[in-house]
């Protein structure tokens, strides 16, 4: 199957803008880049990703909800034989995480085999609400507040606006603050602070497009019922 009629099919975008993403070296097929929209690839066999995030060919669909605990990897196989979130959930399914959580960052997050769910979810246009709690080195000041509020430069871009509030819930190393966030680069709130001279102690996303871990142990996992995943599809168009 021709690559560009493939990310059409996942749902990632009309074919004539995957023509577009694949152009830009933005997808790879097997760990290396490809730009011409008319490579062959076997969905079976190849492993596609799009800037990182496996694509794969639409199946029965699921969605499963993993209450992630630190020091597992966020992604669908490790080189070298780290522990990873799709070895956590064990499904016979080909499942891939909805974007990522670092290493040492915890909480929320989401497998699935549908990708055109995933692409939305992941895309700034629809501006998916992600919550975090951080445990700051210090407390932070109003006006750095205010900064990270309005949107804080990073590389040559600003970050989006967002909600940033001091919870008051101080411990013996620091004390925390919740952000409420549309956007997700790489490394974002830790680097966020790091601009403002705070360090991130403890990192967890408490909440994502609606979905929470309440109730669920550290490590803990659930299938999505089909309310919830009605209403996390029409969250996003679908």
């Amino acid at each position: 199957m021709r690559l560009n009629r493939f990310l059409a099919q996942t749902g990632v975008a009309s074919r004539r803008e995957c023509d577009r993403i694949i152009r830009q070296g933005r997808v790879s097929i097997n760990g290396k880049v490809v730009r011409e929209p008319g490579t062959q690839v076997d969905g079976e066999k190849d492993g596609v990703s799009l800037e990182g995030q496996v694509i794969i060919e639409p199946g029965p669909p699921v969605t499963i909800l993993l209450n992630k605990p630190q020091g597992v990897l966020c992604t669908v196989r490790d080189d070298w034989d780290r522990s990873t979130v799709v070895d956590l959930v064990g499904r016979p399914e080909r499942l891939f995480p909805i974007g990522r959580l670092d290493l040492d960052t915890e909480g929320v997050l989401l497998l699935t085999n549908d990708g055109d769910l995933a692409f939305r979810l992941t895309h700034p246009r629809f501006e998916v609400e992600k919550v975090y709690r951080v445990l700051l080195d210090r407390e932070p000041e109003v006006k750095d507040l205010e900064i990270i509020r309005n949107g804080i430069l990073l590389g040559d871009k600003k970050t989006a606006p967002c909600e940033a509030d001091f919870k008051g819930g101080r411990n013996r190393v620091g004390c925390w603050v919740e952000l409420h966030l549309h956007e997700g680069r790489k490394r974002q709130i830790k680097r966020m602070f790091a601009a403002l001279g705070y360090g991130v102690l403890s990192l967890k996303r408490t909440v994502f497009a609606g979905l929470t871990g309440v109730g669920m142990a550290t490590g803990e996992w659930r299938v999505l019922n089909a309310e919830e995943m009605d209403k996390l599809r029409k969250s996003v168009g679908l």
